[in-house]
């Protein structure tokens, strides 16, 4: 395999980090500017014209420089006093879950199998029989591909008086989501997944009644203040000192997504994972190899694909057998550590690339099916 640094792009198939690609890369190394000055607020105001278009919100695109998991804390620390309703289907709904309870808020969880999907009753029933003042939700559970309809839960949560915060970290910029037409409270991503950027960064939208109930919000604390985000992203600055590097990539990625084009790019993601799901689905009769898909149909994300392997086969193996061909690819995650791994055909990955490394996938899995004799004739 060849080393990291001269690998051509098109190789690396993490669920996030994702690849990136060298021109974006590139951008990082333009010298520092003033933060505070007019040509960090002409860019900034660039960037934030670009993620508008990705959330497709008017609202203003808050900017930290964090891992997502900080927009979790943030999404909490600023909402009003009360219980948090957490629907659980997977390893990072859970980690949401987590986060609320480390705020000092009462958590109650709707928890369904990984890879599982919520009834919408049962959503609604367990509003209607206690006030929670919000819900939180995976719309793309990164541990299993599941993706959630965030846009039928949201009427319902606020039938109940309760904000929808949303967990978009794998979904947003590869998967449809349309933040002021669902009516979404709180949405919330990293720059490291479908949006193909350095991780680093971490990108939020709040309504407008959702900064107005934090202003009465006490201990919201100092970093991850919504209110301070909000203000200062009217001046086009952020409140701390930006990662003004990663700031560079950015504005050279939102002008290539905005050339491409939202809708364009979610269709191409679609793409990419059905062509997975199709070659998921054709190892059986090509190659007698039965591999399964974790998510459901109907509920499958455009970004990543969480593939159960045979038994007598496990994931460390595979990863590594297809790694020797030049491909890197995800491990399973959480209890689905062992029985499976997954894809990540995220960010500016082509249908064309995908094809290419699930057939690496498929020479190494068929190999060592044959060798342990797993085949099925």
């Amino acid at each position: 395999m060849l080393p990291a640094e001269s690998a051509p792009f098109g190789t690396f198939f993490v669920p996030g980090p994702t690849e990136i690609r060298p021109e974006i890369l590139a951008q990082m190394t333009r010298p520092m500017i003033g933060h505070r000055g007019r040509a960090f607020e002409a860019m900034f105001a660039r960037i934030e014209a670009g993620l508008r278009d990705v959330f497709l919100t008017s609202r203003p695109v808050y900017v930290g420089a964090t891992s997502a998991t900080g927009f979790m804390e943030m999404a909490i620390r600023n909402a009003p006093e009360g219980a948090i309703l957490s629907l659980v289907n997977g390893g990072f709904s859970e980690r949401f879950a987590k986060v609320a309870e480390s705020c000092g808020r009462r958590v109650e969880r709707i928890v369904v199998p990984w890879g599982g999907t919520f009834n919408l009753d049962l959503i609604e029933e367990r509003l209607a029989a206690e006030k929670f003042i919000a819900v939180t939700v995976a719309h793309s559970e990164t541990s299993t591909g599941v993706l959630t309809d965030v846009r039928a839960i949201a009427p319902i949560a606020h039938l109940h008086g309760a904000f929808l915060i949303v967990d978009s970290v794998s979904g947003l910029g590869g998967a449809k989501l349309t933040v002021d037409e669902s009516g979404l409270d709180f949405v919330l991503t990293g720059s490291q997944k479908a949006l193909a950027l350095p991780a680093g960064l971490a990108f939020a939208v709040a309504s407008a009644e959702y900064v107005e109930r934090a202003k009465k919000v006490e201990n919201r604390g100092f970093y991850f203040d919504i209110v301070q985000y909000d203000s200062y992203a009217a001046k086009n600055q952020t409140p701390s000192t930006p990662a003004t590097s990663l700031l560079y990539a950015l504005e050279a990625q939102m002008g290539d997504i905005g050339r491409e084009g939202i809708e364009r790019r979610w269709d191409r993601h679609i793409a990419m994972r059905d062509a997975t799901i199709d070659w998921v689905k054709g190892m059986q009769d090509r190659r007698g190899v039965e591999l399964g898909i974790i998510a459901p149909e109907g509920a499958r994300s455009p970004t990543v694909t969480a593939i159960s392997l045979p038994a007598g086969m496990t994931a460390k193996e595979v990863r590594e057998a297809i790694t020797a061909r030049g491909y890197t690819v995800g491990g399973g995650y959480g209890q689905l550590a062992d029985s499976t791994f997954r894809i990540g055909h995220m960010g500016d990955h082509t249908v064309d690339g995908v094809k290419r490394c699930l057939h690496a996938c498929e020479t190494a899995i068929t190999e060592l099916a044959e060798r342990r004799r797993l085949v099925r004739v």
